[in-house]
């Protein structure tokens, strides 16, 4: 297979050049193009190393009423992925070799993405015995993130020999920071609007403290600890006082976190019911600033797709989580790049590059360089789309976005150097 883009810019440079790819490596770029090269049109779009998410639910198996791993693949490609790490909280867990093969089996089957499963901490997430870890990362699957995300590693013994296993195999601990006690019954962000709404709060503490507690296990241990779906202004204090002391930590932040505040739950739509939940303006400018500086090192998704009827009831009843896979981009065009806090670079780095290195993914994330793996999100940033929920191709609907206009079109994706998107449909 050999395909010729034409008329893209890499990155930064201003200059349109063209890129030719065979047989899924990039073998030229510049300006002549091979005549038996088929040719896609790339003019006026940004060239940018597929995107890779840290954090995606996949649902399968166990709810494959919500997604599937073909229809959460399809979802990442439209939005210009090529790599996902399924998180574990599907039924049955993600605790054994055999289940982790079991999804990696089916996002090879899929084709859409690299579907890189991440393993469960602790025995189908109940936080009380460690799971098979090791089995795992040397399954074919070959996991090197593990995560109870949903559900907080709470137990700081359980947590520090989590963390001494995966140093074994060069693995992270991907914690989702809630201290359970502290957030039972929460029903939104502890403040000003949760007394006006009635509503029990969430306080940002429940989140800091665990960050806080983790950061020194991790530096005891001199392991990798990774930080899921950070949310508020302490907790980026915190990551940046732990890096600045040398702590093997890194951090994400969603989409979500980037651009919606508490004020949403005015409304009382379970729509924008997410866990962590949703926070302030002043949290929002403190994670935008951390993600601009680096201190958070990348945006996870959190992509969690849930059937109608957990969201079509009362606030009280509603799921937590939120689509993301396809707006993704987008949102941080418009919250980063359009402010100027990032730089098309900056982009590659934390929707590409560092969530690769991350998962220990050697072929994404890479340059757009001769000889290297032709996985590459070409994105039209002055263009704009109308997210429609019916139009999208999760089989769930729980977009916070449905309605709004956004900036930035994925036109052409390619992974493994074969188009899964082209004039911004995916290949079907």
């Amino acid at each position: 297979m050999k395909y010729a883009i034409i008329g893209a810019r890499i990155l930064d440079d201003a200059t349109p050049t063209n890129i030719e790819v065979t047989d899924g490596v990039i073998t030229a770029l510049g300006a002549e193009v091979a005549p038996d090269a088929e040719v896609i049109g790339a003019a006026g779009t940004v060239a940018l190393p597929g995107l890779v998410d840290i954090h995606t639910h996949l649902r399968e198996p166990g709810r494959e009423d919500a997604e599937t791993v073909l229809t959460g693949s399809r979802a990442a490609a439209k939005g210009g992925f090529t790599a996902v790490h399924a998180m574990a909280n599907t039924n049955p867990v993600q605790d054994t070799a055999g289940v982790v093969e079991q999804v990696f089996q089916l996002g090879q089957e899929a084709g859409y993405v690299d579907v890189r499963p991440v393993g469960a901490v602790s025995v189908g997430l109940a936080g009380e015995k460690l799971a098979e870890l090791g089995a795992m990362a040397g399954s074919r699957a070959r996991v090197r993130v593990f995560s109870d995300d949903g559900m907080c590693v709470h137990d700081p013994v359980l947590m520090r020999r989590a963390l001494e296993y995966v140093k074994v195999f060069d693995g992270v601990v991907a914690q989702h920071a809630q201290d359970p006690r502290m957030t039972k019954g929460s029903q939104m962000h502890e403040g000003i609007i949760s007394a006006e709404l009635g509503l029990t709060g969430w306080p940002a503490a429940a989140e800091e403290s665990i960050i806080a507690r983790d950061v020194l296990l991790a530096q005891h241990v001199g392991s990798r600890l990774h930080v899921c779906h950070l949310s508020t202004g302490g907790a980026v204090d915190i990551i940046r006082w732990a890096k600045e002391r040398g702590i093997n930590v890194t951090a994400e932040a969603t989409p979500h976190h980037l651009l919606l505040t508490d004020e949403r739950v005015r409304s009382f739509d379970p729509v924008f019911k997410v866990n962590p939940p949703l926070r302030t303006e002043a949290d929002i400018m403190a994670v935008r600033q951390g993600l601009a500086d680096g201190t958070i090192d990348v945006v996870g998704t959190d992509h969690a797709p849930h059937p109608n009827e957990d969201k079509d009831c009362e606030w009280a009843a509603g799921a937590n989580g939120m689509l993301g896979l396809e707006t993704a981009l987008s949102i941080v065009i418009k919250t980063m790049v359009e402010p100027g806090l990032l730089d098309w670079a900056g982009v590659a780095r934390v929707l590409s590059e560092t969530p690769a290195k991350i998962g220990r993914l050697d072929n994404q994330g890479r340059p757009i360089a001769l000889g290297e793996p032709a996985n590459l999100c070409f994105v039209n940033p002055t263009a704009t789309w109308t997210v429609e929920r019916r139009a999208l191709q999760s089989k769930s609907r729980n977009t916070p976005y449905h309605g709004m206009e956004l900036p930035g079109v994925v036109e052409t994706v390619l992974f493994r150097g074969r188009p899964t998107v082209l004039r911004a449909q995916v290949v079907v």
